[in-house]
């Protein structure tokens, strides 16, 4: 069975940094991309972030972009998002998806078929 578990969200202040961690377990997804969305209540989730297998490319948001960095651990099969500069608008549960299989075409890192529980992040002005 597979399982992507977010951890690492929390309460912060405005400026503030949070890393989020996603580890995954029931299959190896060392061969595929990943990625992180976002769900601000009363919005549509949206995508924040993308990760190829090796660690590029990476894809960011414009919103995100210059503020947030994906990476990734295979060896431990772990994705990861540093947020540095948060703002109030940053305020989502954040949602860590990889996918069951290779996807092909330019929108191939917005495709994913598992979706983890999810983690509260707060940013307070």
């Amino acid at each position: 069975q597979v399982q992507l578990v977010e951890s690492g969200g929390g309460s912060v202040q405005a400026g503030d940094s949070l890393r989020l961690s996603c580890a995954a377990s029931g299959r190896t997804f060392t061969n595929y991309h990943m990625g992180w969305f976002r769900q601000a209540p009363g919005k549509e989730r949206e995508f924040v972030a993308a990760i190829g297998w090796s660690g590029a490319p990476t894809y960011y948001a414009d919103s995100v972009k210059g503020r947030f960095t994906i990476s990734r651990d295979n060896a431990k099969n772990t994705l990861y998002l540093r947020m540095n500069s948060l703002k109030p608008e940053d305020t989502a549960v954040y949602y860590c998806a990889a996918p069951s299989r290779t996807y092909v075409g330019r929108d191939y890192y917005l495709r994913y078929d598992y979706w983890g529980q999810g983690t509260q992040v707060t940013v307070s002005s």
